[in-house]
């Protein structure tokens, strides 16, 4: 019912529809939902490209049941290795989780990101993610899904345990960073085409015009500060380690 939980057939209507082509605002209105419960649920079921009305929904009603059963707090992702804390290591992951969340990362997938981030290897396989995390194969799968479409974390094969592990690069943040300024360059080329086709001496062209040149010096400006710092802090790490 509208307003309520998503059942499995709104779910496999929102794959038929993913698979048309349609705006999550328009399979919203065919479901009566707000736009951002589609938003919501596909993001955190695999993307656009990745929903699977059946996954998704085994995995939502395992969350449900994980919900009604009280469970052993999540363990740390790194013990004391290197004396550290282990409280202190899982206060901070939690911090950082809540961080990517806050920027529009459903929780599950901030949560794998930062298990990865705190870990020394920046390496782990999908047992050891389910084991970290207290958490369901398919959760880990949709956001290790999410993690690679987005080039967050890459999958490499480990020929010795016949499992493929998930890599977190320490250019991680820099390619978020770098995807996000050329997503913001490619708003000013609309923006920048816009003013063409709506006038330039029109106020809407004029204030389309505005945008699209604030958005592409900034973004520029941001990209080249990013690839100057990158490489002045590699640098500094590799002249720390001789």
């Amino acid at each position: 019912m509208p307003g309520g939980r998503l059942t499995h057939q709104d779910r496999r209507q929102i794959a038929a529809g993913l698979a048309e082509g349609l705006t999550y605002a328009e399979i919203a209105r065919s479901l009566a939902r707000p736009t951002s419960t589609i938003t919501r649920e596909v993001m955190r079921n695999g993307g656009s490209s990745g929903y699977r009305a059946d996954q998704a929904h085994q995995a939502t009603e395992g969350r449900a049941r994980r919900r009604r059963t009280p469970s052993a707090p999540a363990a740390p992702a790194a013990t004391a290795a290197y004396g550290r804390d282990p409280k202190a290591v899982h206060d901070f992951t939690e911090r950082v989780t809540a961080l990517l969340a806050q920027q529009g990362l459903p929780r599950m997938i901030a949560r794998v990101l930062s298990c990865l981030y705190v870990t020394d290897s920046g390496s782990l396989t999908a047992a050891e993610l389910v084991q970290r995390l207290r958490v369901s194969p398919a959760s880990i799968s949709m956001a290790v899904g999410y993690l690679e479409e987005q080039g967050l974390i890459r999958r490499e094969r480990d020929a010795r345990r016949r499992r493929e592990r998930y890599i977190i690069d320490d250019d991680v943040w820099y390619q978020a960073f770098l995807m996000s300024a050329q997503r913001n360059i490619m708003l000013a080329d609309t923006a920048l085409e816009g003013a063409e086709i709506l006038g330039p001496a029109t106020p809407a062209g004029a204030r389309s015009e505005y945008v699209g040149q604030f958005l592409k010096h900034t973004s520029e400006d941001m990209i080249q500060q990013a690839e100057h710092w990158r490489e002045a802090l590699a640098a500094k790490r590799r002249a720390a380690s001789r």
